[in-house]
């Protein structure tokens, strides 16, 4: 395979023109922790990189209205900027759980929230059926190894789980991205960033090839502040979520006021339990409360042969990550 061209800028502006100049060929190079790989791998072919990591988006800033985090950010900045520790601690977790110290310093926030999905079949060395690699080739994953993949928000054409643990965290605080392009600047919910597969895998978000995350904005709210992630996974070193939750609480008294939940590892974007939100509000914090509120969760799921494990996980570990808050007196009950 050649190797792509490479272009540094110096700005937003000419990372645009870039982009304009080479189309969908083009990719943004930033930390390179994903990209580097899934070029060696043969998944990604781009015509030319363009280096963006000189831009002046580094910068993570705290006021009134909540926290905003440039997109190139590092990981183990953002980690430890004092404002997001103690501000937002699930967002904090979520990052320190992810990947290793050394991906950590190099990776950045833009990058972890559009790195591509670990599903086996997408990632092997031979190439075999994926509509994500190759649209309409089929899904391998489908008859084979699935104890990864999707229990929920998957379709037959596509089972795989986006990887995120940040975008988890960033989903339940109800986070922002802002966007720039040549036809100018937008604001999204990034819950509305990542697109379910459908018939149309291989399409994976609602970016246009032309435009470049600029930053995150997560508002600050009381249930921001007392908010937790909890990863369960294979191994406890670096290794990606079997199921993960993200959890916030803000009590009135003993009753919850607010209250966010999303999952990581069960879907192909992180997967809110609004219902499970809804039967929360109103009621005390307690197990017999949590464990009726999720009952029922994650019923409408269709897991394949080997996955159905993850829904009662899901239900464990979300109920483990809500007690936990109150037990470590997070949240006064």
């Amino acid at each position: 395979m050649p190797e792509p061209g490479y272009l540094r800028v110096a700005d937003t502006a000419a990372a645009l023109a870039a982009l304009t100049r080479y189309g969908p060929s083009a990719r943004l190079l930033a930390g390179g922790t994903d990209l580097v790989n899934l070029i060696k791998e043969g998944i990604e072919r781009p015509d030319v990189l363009v280096d963006i990591g000189r831009l002046p988006l580094d910068t993570v800033r705290a006021d009134g209205d909540g926290l905003w985090i440039g997109a190139l950010t590092t990981m183990s900045a953002a980690a430890g900027h004092p404002a997001l520790r103690s501000g937002y601690p699930a967002v904090a977790e979520a990052l320190e759980l992810s990947a290793s110290p050394q991906i950590r310093n190099a990776a950045t926030i833009g990058g972890n929230l559009l790195q591509r999905t670990r599903c086996p079949y997408f990632r092997a060395e031979t190439k075999l059926p994926c509509n994500k690699r190759q649209p309409g080739s089929g899904c391998a994953a489908s008859a084979g190894h699935d104890r990864t993949l999707a229990v929920i928000g998957g379709s037959d054409a596509c089972r795989a789980c986006h990887p995120s643990d940040l975008a988890v965290a960033l989903v339940a605080l109800d986070a922002e991205l802002t966007t720039e392009s040549p036809r100018g600047g937008r604001t999204l919910p990034l819950a509305r960033l990542y697109l379910l597969p459908g018939d149309a895998p291989e399409r994976e978000t609602v970016l246009e090839p032309d435009e470049i995350i600029v930053a995150v904005r997560v508002p600050s709210s009381p249930a921001a502040a007392r908010s937790g992630y909890l990863k369960v996974r294979e191994r406890a070193s670096y290794e990606f979520a079997l199921v993960s939750a993200a959890v916030a609480v803000e009590t009135d008294g003993a009753l919850i006021r607010d209250v966010r939940i999303a999952l990581g590892g069960v879907a192909p974007r992180p997967w809110r339990l609004y219902e499970v939100e809804r039967r929360l509000v109103g009621r005390e914090l307690t197990e017999p409360v949590v464990r009726e509120a999720l009952a029922s969760a994650l019923d409408e799921a269709r897991p394949l042969k080997s996955n159905g494990f993850k829904i009662e996980l899901a239900r464990r570990s979300t109920r483990r990550a809500l007690l936990e808050l109150r037990d470590r007196g997070v949240v006064r009950t």
